[in-house]
């Protein structure tokens, strides 16, 4: 009796596919409803700023402000949904990254009265040492027209640097000599982030130093939250970049494969998780900035001082006076022209002048009033001889 052995036939199993995370729905989900949150809370703060316009030079530069949430929520989650094309999505969202730096200043500018009362308010005032400011090094200087200059310029050229290091990533990703997360020195990505980094540190050190210098003129506007929640919409998305380049370098982060079969880069992967991060981040964001920046500051000034109500506009009308970015390039050429560094000159040499009449003036003042009081104790002191020698007669 032979036993025999039914052998039967094995089936080949295909290779597993790893899924990966920019291919996860759940992730791409909850990023959805994190953005549409976001946009919800952000367009009924606009519209209500729009709606009570009541100080336009003031509120544009808010509306400005909060354009960053719906901006970096809606860019971040079309950046994870089409990862492929990730990079242009990313750059057209972290170039409003400058400009919000810029608005911020512009908006502390204008809760001071402009650039004449804030130096009418600092003038001539030492700069106090903190080495926390990054104060504590410098040489000793006062408050000037040209420490407004230094922090309305710093704000300003990373708003050229970026957009300009942001065209530079497009083509070179096109041409295929830009890769994300690659540090080494035959790459852009090292230098573009040395660039990136100086800039966008000037920027914000100049913002320190401008705090710093007017903190105590802009107590009443509660500078602190406003400083706070603009910071850290920049700072987070920054650093978490960094980190996430970081975790990719030393393997932390590995490649994967999609659905199709493609192969998913390290730095598609990082890039996705930073996206998703941002896209929740941004939802807390909109809270934070609907407390930072009230509508309600203007809903008590739709009447004057005598209780008349002052005439509104539309809100399409007030919509393309916050999109016009005429005073933007106004103020570039207005901060960088020759003709305005002459004037500082000038003005600056005229303020030690005045400073040096105040001086001679109260030297002279002095003096006369020294000389007035010898004559006045003579006056005295002859009167009294006269009243002695009388007594005597």
């Amino acid at each position: 009796m032979t036993n025999s052995t039914a052998s039967t036939p094995t089936t080949a199993t295909a290779p597993s596919t790893s899924t990966s995370f920019v291919d996860s729905q759940p992730a791409r989900a909850i990023s959805g409803v994190f953005t549409v949150l976001a946009l919800l809370a952000t367009t009924r703060q606009l519209y209500m700023h729009w709606r009570f316009y009541t100080e336009p030079k003031e509120q544009k530069w808010i509306l400005r402000i909060l354009f960053i949430v719906p901006i970096y929520s809606f860019a971040s989650w079309l950046s994870l949904v089409f990862y492929q094309n990730y990079i242009y999505f990313d750059t057209v969202r972290d170039c409003y990254e400058a400009f919000v730096i810029y608005s911020f200043l512009s908006l502390c500018y204008e809760y001071l009265g402009g650039e004449m009362r804030i130096i009418e308010a600092i003038g001539g005032k030492p700069v106090v040492r903190s080495w926390w400011a990054g104060t504590c090094c410098l040489p000793k200087f006062h408050y000037s027209l040209s420490f407004l200059k230094f922090c309305k310029q710093a704000t300003l050229q990373f708003c050229f640097i970026k957009p300009l290091v942001a065209i530079i990533t497009i083509i070179l990703h096109a041409t295929g000599h830009y890769k994300d997360g690659d540090w080494s020195l035959n790459h852009a990505y090292l230098y573009e982030m040395l660039a990136y980094n100086i800039s966008i540190t000037l920027a914000l050190y100049a913002l320190v130093l401008f705090y710093c210098a007017t903190k105590e003129i802009l107590r009443p506007h509660k500078p602190v939250l406003k400083f706070l929640a603009v910071k850290s919409v920049v700072f987070l998305s920054f650093w978490q970049g960094v980190a996430l380049a970081i975790a990719e370098e030393v393997g932390l982060i590995k490649s994967a494969v999609d659905v199709t079969g493609k192969t998913v880069g390290q730095e598609s992967i990082a890039t996705a998780i930073q996206n998703f991060i941002i896209t929740i981040e941004m939802f807390f964001a909109a809270i934070l900035l609907w407390y930072a920046f009230p509508h309600k500051v203007y809903l008590n000034r739709r009447r004057d001082e005598e209780g008349r109500g002052i005439p509104m506009k539309g809100i399409s009308s007030n919509i393309r006076h916050t999109l016009n970015p005429t005073d933007i390039v106004s103020d570039a050429v207005h901060n960088f022209a020759p003709a305005y560094q002459q004037y500082m000159k000038h003005v600056e040499r005229e303020e030690d002048e005045d400073e040096d009449e105040d001086e001679d003036v109260v030297l002279r003042n002095g003096h006369a009033g020294i000389v007035g009081l010898d004559a006045g104790r003579r006056r005295d002191n002859e009167t009294t001889r006269m009243l002695d020698s009388d007594d005597e007669i």
